[in-house]
């Protein structure tokens, strides 16, 4: 592994991590039978709790706060480890026997949950006023609402145990499945080599569409053995979800993902409007995608093709590094700041290698205050942009730093929009560099800024709408591999309209993208197209006010992400409705600009001489 993972603990296994782990679970049994006895706070509207009732209340909860800054740094550790190196068996024992100690924090909360779900106003604001809660108001006024809509704590309790080997079980099947799996790769003009499939999708960014469609059947081929695996963690994660859905009587299962997201179905809905009725913008990226490629249409595995531009070279890890911190000191000197000291500190496991789990992601711990990006680096702009991109998480925790942990939680719809606009950092820093940058290094840039906005306006929704249609056809039964891919190709087919070429789709999307199978999270997809066009209408402002007058205002957005609703920070901090189609539409065309300005420096390029 790349990254240095000591401070966490000295070694796996060692005195020290058995030391944590052992006082972690006596802390949580014991913090568990005070949550059992606590008396549920007053349910008459004419009485108020006595002054020892809430100090009972207050110390159960200032203990649950603290037990979750060790809980996180645990999580975190072994979801490092795992990722990293799929195929140790002690390391997926270990993140398989800490599921155990999750499951026993989360009983304390379903205790808490107990305790709230009927209590009256005078006794909720009584709760609310107590000094040493502040900072943590919406933290509890969003377990209040998660209360008023469970199931009887017996069955809380039984579904907390069954977790374990149910729903989360399928989940670490498939990472299981997905970090074993290799594909078969047929290399144009070279000898055919046996690849770990978490190399896919860098080839599938490849300038030579040969490699692209090779890595894209040989996937699909090695995805096709195992479809029946995949199917079924995806029929019983839904089915899961569905069946508690029904008993804690939440009718759509798109509420239980809007309020993760912290965000109102309006805000959803605005969005995709704006997204659908301006579909010509993106379809206009992929466009001249196409007519670049010299094809009528753009397949799959085209997405995230760059433009074919000559001397295009392998970047180094070395060279990425310098890349992501001139580009970010040239835009946002804090950011630059703190992402060189990531780099120093070793906090990246980035090298290509056999059992590694594919995708990337920025985990941390609040114990230790420290972040750890994973991603497998395979030398393209796009891997840089990925760097960047989880280089904005990190920072976003970093801002977060001295937040109490029950205001560090912020919804994914939040999370995304710190990453993204990172990456618009990167980019704008770059393109600022002036005469530094050649014309193709410049075009380059573009394409890179556009390609990605048409996959968060193209990519995202496919996901989005295919999750749609597989949970409610999966709320009648279990959907078979067939109806699967039958799903996704329309799907596709419906969002892409006439310029997916005939053949293009991808069948098996729905098994090989992980975030179909994270547990934790229900429709891990939106949020991302959300993130990204919050993270436009940041950038926007950047790019109006300047970055003195910016930067303190970006800060406060990040600062206040987990004490509010996605909402209630845009429009503190922004001052804008996403409630709105109009904000939406808005944010979309900020991208026409670059778009344009693609087009004329690929014309200028194009005409030439070789």
């Amino acid at each position: 592994m790349n990254w240095d993972l000591t401070s966490y603990f000295a070694a796996f296994d060692g005195p020290e991590m058995r030391l944590f782990k052992d006082q972690l679970r006596i802390d949580i049994d014991g913090l568990s039978d005070r949550a059992t006895a606590l008396p549920a706070l007053c349910e008459s509207p004419d009485a108020a709790p006595s002054p020892d009732h809430l100090a009972q209340w207050e110390g159960v909860l200032l203990c649950c706060e603290e037990l979750s800054r060790r809980l996180s740094h645990m999580a975190s550790y072994l979801s490092c480890l795992t990722a990293a190196d799929t195929r140790n068996e002690e390391y997926k024992s270990a993140e398989a026997a800490f599921g155990l100690t999750a499951v026993a924090a989360d009983k304390i909360t379903v205790e808490l949950k107990r305790g709230l779900r009927d209590v009256a106003q005078v006794s909720w604001d009584a709760l609310l006023a107590r000094s040493a809660l502040d900072g943590c108001q919406h933290f509890l006024r969003r377990l209040r609402q998660d209360a008023q809509q469970t199931m009887e704590p017996t069955n809380e309790r039984l579904n907390a145990d069954l977790s374990v080997d149910g729903i989360h079980a399928w989940g670490r099947l498939y990472s299981a499945v997905a970090g074993r799996l290799e594909f078969d790769m047929a290399f144009p003009d070279a000898a055919n080599k046996r690849l770990p499939i978490s190399q896919r999708r860098s080839l599938m960014g490849s300038a030579d569409r040969r490699v692209r469609r090779a890595a894209f059947e040989g996937g699909n081929a090695a995805w096709a053995a195992v479809e029946d695996t995949a199917a079924a963690a995806l029929n019983a994660i839904a089915g899961t979800r569905l069946t508690l859905n029904r008993h804690r009587g939440i009718d759509n299962f798109l509420d239980v993902a809007l309020f993760q997201a912290a965000i109102s179905r309006a805000s959803l809905e605005a969005m995709f409007e704006a997204i659908f009725d301006s579909a010509e913008l993106p379809r206009r990226i992929l466009a001249l995608k196409a007519d670049a490629l010299g094809q009528d249409g753009v397949a799959w595995y085209d997405l995230e093709a760059p433009l074919p531009l000559p001397d295009e070279t392998p970047i180094s890890w070395e060279a990425a590094k310098q890349m992501v911190i001139t580009g970010f000191n040239q835009a946002y000197p804090k950011l630059g700041a703190f992402t060189e000291s990531v780099f120093e500190r070793q906090w990246i496991d980035w090298e290509p290698r056999p059992g590694k789990q594919s995708g990337g992601f920025c985990t941390g711990s609040q114990l230790s205050n420290e972040s750890r990006i994973f991603m497998t680096y395979n030398e393209t702009i796009g891997d840089v942009r990925t760097l960047a991109h989880e280089a904005g998480h990190a920072f976003h925790s970093f801002i977060l730093r001295e937040a109490r942990p029950y205001a560090r939680r912020y919804p994914m719809t939040l999370a995304e929009s710190a990453s993204t606009f990172a990456e618009m950092i990167l980019t704008d820093g770059m393109l600022s560099a002036g005469s530094a940058l050649s014309d193709v290094e410049r075009l380059r840039l573009l394409d890179m800024e556009t390609a990605h906005a048409a996959v968060y306006l193209t990519d995202i929704p496919v996901r989005y709408e295919f999750e749609k249609a597989f949970h409610e056809e999966r709320q009648t039964g279990e959907v078979s591999v067939s109806r699967l891919k039958e799903l996704m190709r329309q799907t596709q087919q419906r969002v892409f309209g006439d310029l997916l070429e005939a053949g293009g789709d991808d069948p098996y999307f729905w098994a090989s993208k992980l975030h179909f199978y994270i547990t934790s999270v229900t429709f891990y997809n939106f949020p991302y197209t959300f993130g990204f066009l919050l993270s436009r209408g940041l950038f926007s402002l950047f790019k109006q006010q300047g970055g003195e007058e910016f930067y303190p205002r970006y800060e406060q957005f990040l600062g206040s992400t987990g004490s509010a609703t996605a909402e209630e920070v845009a429009r503190r901090t922004l001052g804008c409705d996403l409630e709105s189609p109009a904000f939406w539409k808005e944010a979309i065309e900020t991208l026409r600009q670059p778009v344009e300005q693609l087009e004329q420096a690929f014309l200028k390029e194009s005409s030439l001489p070789d």
